[in-house]
């Protein structure tokens, strides 16, 4: 697999996928569409002034975020409009089960690193190494160890997700 790097937008705790992208959006299955529409109704943005996610994102960023990440309804919409945003990488202290498996299935890759987490800051420039589930911060030379992808995954990863895997014919 390929590394990320890219520049960080952080997130907070419990940010559910009607937060990631909003139920009023679910009659689309188109990604730009719903890339148009991610992290819309995040109050961390608005509270804090910010411009929306949709006008602030730039392909290849990453986004780390604290605990129990895409946490609510299963909508496979939360992480295609994340990775259709341009987000190379999800990085969090954990993520909601249902959510870390749509992510893998749509070739969307994430990784829970606490340690990193708590080191990573807004804007920070972050490097992922998925082969070895090394994370460098940039901005700080701090070094994190996540759990890597096993090689199925990563192949599921690098071919854009599961349907495309099983397309290419990897998966018997």
């Amino acid at each position: 697999m390929e590394k990320a790097k890219g520049k960080v937008i952080c997130y907070g705790a419990d940010i559910d996928t009607d937060v990631i992208i909003p139920a009023r959006y679910l009659n689309t299955s188109d990604p730009l569409e719903l890339a148009k529409h991610c992290m819309e109704d995040s109050k961390e943005d608005i509270n804090a002034g910010k411009k929306p996610f949709a006008q602030r994102v730039e392909k290849g960023n990453i986004m780390v975020a604290d605990k129990n990440f895409g946490c609510g309804s299963s909508r496979e919409h939360a992480p295609v409009a994340i990775k259709a945003s341009g987000i190379s990488c999800v990085i969090a202290k954990t993520f909601a089960r249902i959510f870390y498996r749509n992510s893998i299935n749509i070739g969307l890759p994430i990784l829970e690193c606490p340690d990193a987490v708590e080191d990573i800051k807004d804007g920070d420039i972050v490097e992922v190494d998925f082969d070895n589930g090394v994370i460098i911060n940039e901005s700080t030379g701090h070094k994190f160890q996540a759990a890597p992808f096993p090689p199925f995954m990563q192949k599921i990863i690098a071919n854009g997700g599961l349907v495309n895997t099983i397309k290419k014919g990897e998966f018997k």
